[in-house]
């Protein structure tokens, strides 16, 4: 078997097995998922087994993190049967799909009602559920926007007469970029319909009533509606609202009548509610959110970028960064950019600063040297849970440094938004390096690429300097020594502190 198939049957007995997992799903770095019986979880040997990089646990809801790439190959695996051995029957089987004869998708829900009373976190399940409406949808949000960048570049090119001849080939790049971009609330409203149980393209026809230009006739309280207007916080609103309207019409029409009169009875009642309210209250809503961020940075710059930087890795920590994906969505719909993503991007940025400095300390030691080699490009490319979960935040002290680095990169761009050159992006789904083609600003890509820029050189400087000299007491020393154990240090015991302290 691959690494990947071995990892995923590894990680599949440790939960206890095919027939103990009723629901698994995976974002960019980890497996979310929820188990039967939690005594038949192996813990301490699921965080013990190499290529896991850190467990966390919420009632009967694990998340393991396993890092980018990875993460996809496994939960493919997982979902998939296991070969039949040479000689075996045909139906021995394993994975999700075929567990014992057990339809683990059949008894999920009544798993889920069983373990609600024990574990019941409404907002733990909310943020799971709005985490799977935009976590599908990053990768577009990425291309689009790398590409809404290189239109801006080229286009630049164009209007200060370096390429003129490139003029008849940015149609085709904005159509590539805006296209998806345009139609973004119809995806959004698909999988918010999907997601709280109703049918996807009934949701679909809520989004795009968002877009249509036919609501530009209507009038709600003297005032005309505009096309786009609540974006994609409408979008999410309206497809949850006629999911749970489908899910009531299903509860009392007859079958044989139901594949007419649900749909109907739906978008009628969602569609008339999402014109009249949702599209009214959610443009109120959008429009606030983004004076109220854009004020926040502006006339508060430096202080509210310090506490924003700092206080984002511990978020990030808990998966609960998800739920700011439609604030900064609708920030991008209403000013063209978000100046709230680079000021987070600063916490990675703490991080890694604080690893080099661990690196640096502890740099015979083969072992953990090999770790962070192995999750520091991940890091520079933005994605920040390999790290936390496998080096800062097992060591404690460190995690707390890296966010003091994270808190004065943040307000390194704050004082830039404040002086009034604005950082912004025009897209999610980045940080750290692979923000930089995103960037935008009111001074343009080369003003908002120096405010960037000097917030992540003072974000890395912090990180390490805090971590070097304030970071790394003796108990550090010691977590270092247990948690990884110098295999390659022949003849030379790894007590606290051996080896560490050159």
């Amino acid at each position: 078997m691959s690494d990947a198939q071995d990892l995923a049957r590894d990680i599949e007995t440790m939960l206890g097995g095919p027939d103990n997992i009723v629901d698994l799903e995976n974002c960019m770095t980890r497996l979310r998922v929820r188990v039967s019986d939690e005594s038949r979880v192996d813990l301490s040997g699921l965080k013990a087994r190499k290529g896991v990089l850190a467990v966390t646990e919420q009632g009967d809801n694990l998340q393991v993190v396993l890092g980018p790439g990875l993460v996809d190959r496994v939960a493919k695996e997982m979902g998939a049967p296991t070969p039949a051995p040479v000689g075996a029957p045909a139906t021995a089987a394993s994975g999700l799909a075929a567990a014992d004869g057990v339809d683990l998708a059949a008894r999920s829900e009544a798993v889920h009602s069983a373990t609600r009373a024990k574990h019941d976190n409404s907002a733990s399940r909310l943020l799971r559920r709005i985490s799977a409406i935009f976590v599908p949808l990053i990768p577009a949000l990425i291309a689009c926007g790398l590409i809404a960048g290189i239109n801006g570049i080229l286009t630049n090119l164009v209007a200060n007469g370096t390429a003129p001849g490139l003029a008849s080939f940015l149609p085709l790049i904005n159509a590539l970029s805006a296209g998806f971009l345009a139609a973004l609330p119809v995806f959004v409203a698909m999988n918010a319909a999907k997601e709280f149980g109703g049918t996807p393209i009934l949701g679909g026809v809520i989004g795009a009533l968002i877009i249509s230009t036919a609501v530009t006739k209507v009038t709600v309280l003297g005032i005309t509606l505009a096309a786009g207007q609540g974006g994609v916080l409408g979008a999410l609103a309206g497809g949850i609202l006629i999911a749970y309207i489908e899910r009531w019409a299903r509860s009392w029409c007859p079958d044989v009548i139901a594949v007419i009169v649900v749909p109907l009875v739906s978008v009628i009642v969602a569609g008339l509610i999402q014109i009249v309210v949702i599209m009214t209250v959610a443009g109120w809503i959008a429009t606030a959110i983004g004076t109220f961020v854009t004020w926040l940075l502006v006339h508060g710059g430096p202080v509210a970028g310090f506490v924003l930087g700092g206080l984002f890795l511990p978020v990030v920590m808990t998966g609960m960064h998800q739920a700011l994906t439609p604030i900064h969505t609708a920030l991008i719909e209403q000013n063209g950019m978000t100046i709230l993503l680079p000021v987070l991007a600063m916490a990675g940025a703490g991080q890694i600063g604080a690893v080099l400095a661990l690196w640096q300390r502890f740099r015979s030691n083969h072992t953990f040297t090999r770790a962070i080699k192995g999750a520091l490009p991940a890091g520079f490319l933005g994605i920040g849970e390999p790290l936390i979960y496998g080096v800062t935040l097992p060591l404690g002290r460190p995690f707390i440094t890296a966010c003091v680095g994270g808190a004065f990169g943040g307000m390194t761009v704050g004082i830039f938004d404040a002086l009034g050159t604005t950082v912004g992006s025009v897209a999610i789904g980045a940080s750290d390096l692979s923000l930089f083609p995103l960037l935008t600003g009111s001074h343009g890509l080369a003003g908002a690429a120096l405010g960037y820029g000097c917030g992540l050189l003072v974000a890395y400087i912090t990180g390490y300097l805090a971590t070097r000299f304030f970071g790394v007491p003796d108990s550090v020393v010691d977590e270092v020594a247990s948690a990884f154990p110098d295999t390659e240090t022949v003849g030379v015991p790894v007590a606290a502190g051996a080896g560490a302290r050159a």
